[in-house]
């Protein structure tokens, strides 16, 4: 019963990555984005408002951290993806989200002094492998050739951004209940996203785009954090991260029967991988060398 947390959370995120996918055409990223916050807003505030408002003075020392992480985790990442949809595939999206555990692990090497494995190096490398594999449709000498889709760039600075966001959550550790934590973040995103919102053109909501509104906000935003923190408090942060490994399996398999993305064999040995890549990370953890002391931030 336990595992059903992660998987539904999984479930729903890789769903996520075909209604971006679908948004492009239907919906402005800047629209989508902004419209996406901006409801989880609304809808959290009649329940978490007073009890931020009770805790102000617990949560006033932490403001600045938080709209960092609201930056990075809520207005930049997916934003950059919105837009990265109208260029690159569902099925690429997913693999190269995968990558972020990786970034994160890397981040948290380079700055919190942790151990560099062999899994760790080894896995860089293997991922490295997979995803090159996966932007060069198989062929790494025109990736050399032409660079890399615009739309697979911004997919890995979006990643990036988000392996950011979970390696300054882990630093920071900042001691806040994590609903109101989460519902600061949407305040964040809100507001970052209020002027390229206000100055875009506008599609307008409609029939073809409120649903992918709605599954943006209600399944993605609200409900899958609260099943990740579930998951979380059940099963532990290090056994609940492994389910992550599962994204780019299931947005493959979800891209396939929505969008009739054709999965090719890059596709395959690109995800298996980076996938491969990840598990070698978290699972083999034999120091490469001594620990150093991290500089300080």
């Amino acid at each position: 019963m336990n595992y059903t947390f992660p998987l539904l959370a999984i479930l729903i995120w890789a769903g996520n990555t075909v209604v971006t996918k679908l948004s492009a055409g239907a919906i402005s990223p800047a629209e989508i984005g902004f419209y996406r916050w901006l409801l989880a807003g609304l809808l959290f505030t009649p329940f978490l408002l007073p009890k931020v408002w009770r805790n102000r003075a617990a949560i006033r020392p932490h403001l600045g951290k938080v709209i960092i992480l609201g930056v990075l985790g809520m207005a930049l990442y997916q934003s950059l993806a919105y837009f990265a949809a109208s260029v690159t595939s569902a099925t690429n999206m997913g693999i190269i989200v995968s990558l972020m555990p990786l970034m994160a692990l890397a981040l948290s090497i380079a700055w919190l002094g942790q151990r560099l494995t062999y899994g760790a190096l080894l896995g860089a490398l293997v991922s490295l492998v997979g995803v090159v594999e996966v932007v060069s449709a198989g062929q790494p000498q025109a990736l050399l050739d032409q660079g890399l889709n615009r739309g697979d760039l911004l997919m890995l600075v979006a990643t990036f951004a988000y392996a950011l966001y979970s390696f300054l959550l882990k630093k920071w550790q900042l001691r806040l209940p994590p609903l109101q934590l989460l519902y600061l973040q949407v305040l964040v995103a809100i507001i970052v996203l209020l002027p390229p919102f206000l100055f875009a053109s506008k599609t307008g909501l409609d029939s073809n785009n409120i649903g992918l509104v709605l599954y943006a906000c209600v399944l993605a935003s609200m409900i899958a954090p609260l099943l990740w923190m579930q998951a979380v408090q059940r099963l532990g942060p290090s056994r609940t991260t492994l389910f992550f490994n599962l994204l780019p399996v299931v947005t493959a398999l979800i891209a396939a029967g929505v969008l009739d993305e054709q999965l090719a064999s890059y596709h395959l040995y690109g995800g298996l991988l980076t996938l491969a890549g990840v598990l070698l990370a978290e699972r083999w953890t034999t120091p490469l060398r001594r620990a150093v002391t991290a500089p300080q931030l």
